[in-house]
């Protein structure tokens, strides 16, 4: 099992330059967790696809159900103390923060692109591109 940020999730359903690196964390781990912004963040980088003419709404909407599928299940609540604590010690925001906190009540990685987490958490976050290597 794995926390896996939003922009995780989106690469494995929207073709682009990461989506390789998303296929190969899915084959070595299918099992995805994350806390439930996940799904307004996943919407939110929907909608400014569709925005830029990159994809359509029934798209949106069949990416939107397949990824929903996924996370069946693995959608968790946080505790606000640990999140924003995390938050006030590392410099990252609040909604990164909430997959760390996520990650480290499960005692599983974080699979990240963003930089400031992979900086901030590097016993927690490891990159798509070097998850189980």
């Amino acid at each position: 099992m794995i926390v896996a940020d939003a922009n995780l999730i989106v690469y494995l359903h929207v073709p682009g330059q990461k989506t390789a690196a998303a296929v190969r964390v899915f084959g070595v781990d299918p099992i995805w967790c994350a806390p439930l912004l996940w799904r307004s963040e996943v919407r939110n980088v929907l909608w400014q696809l569709m925005r830029g003419d990159s994809l359509g709404l029934r798209d949106a909407l069949a990416i939107m159900v397949h990824a929903e599928a996924l996370m069946a299940g693995q959608e968790y609540r946080l505790a606000s103390g640990a999140v924003l604590e995390l938050a006030t010690s590392s410099g990252c925001s609040a909604y990164e923060c909430e997959y760390v906190a996520l990650a480290r009540e499960l005692g599983v990685r974080l699979v990240t692109s963003d930089r400031r987490v992979l900086s901030s958490f590097p016993d927690i976050g490891v990159s798509p591109e070097g998850f189980g290597r």
